[in-house]
């Protein structure tokens, strides 16, 4: 059974630049996925050979993204979803990943996280 987590990491850059990598084809190719297209209302998501197509769900301007992945069958657990939070108190800018994983695969997942938002972090120059 997969299990929801939530991941947040600091980054130092406005909403709105972050927002246009989190929502737009080009902005995720840059550091989610190898590519990412769109065909029929749906993100088509490709690493090395892999395709895996979503749903965008959810918008909020400059706050909130949300994925479904239409080739689940768990409608549960089957999408991740970016948001983007600035702390009141310091004005830091944070961005909040819930995601799901199987339990033994949880640790992994953390992983490439890390390290997509490390690519995430080079596209915007942090």
């Amino acid at each position: 059974m997969r299990q929801k987590y939530e991941l947040e990491y600091t980054l130092n850059c406005s909403p709105k630049v972050l927002f246009s990598r989190l929502s737009t084809p080009e902005g995720l190719s840059e550091w989610f996925a190898d590519n990412v297209t769109i065909a029929d209302n749906l993100y088509i998501f490709s690493w090395n050979k892999t395709e895996t197509r979503a749903k965008l769900t959810s918008v909020k301007e400059n706050k909130l993204v949300r994925f479904d992945w239409v080739d689940s069958n768990d409608k549960d657990t089957n999408y991740f979803e970016f948001k983007i939070i600035v702390h009141d108190l310091t004005g830091d800018l944070a961005l909040m990943i819930t995601d799901f994983a199987e339990p033994d695969e949880k640790e992994d997942a953390i992983y490439l996280w890390d390290t997509q938002i490390n690519d995430l972090k080079r596209a915007l120059g942090i």
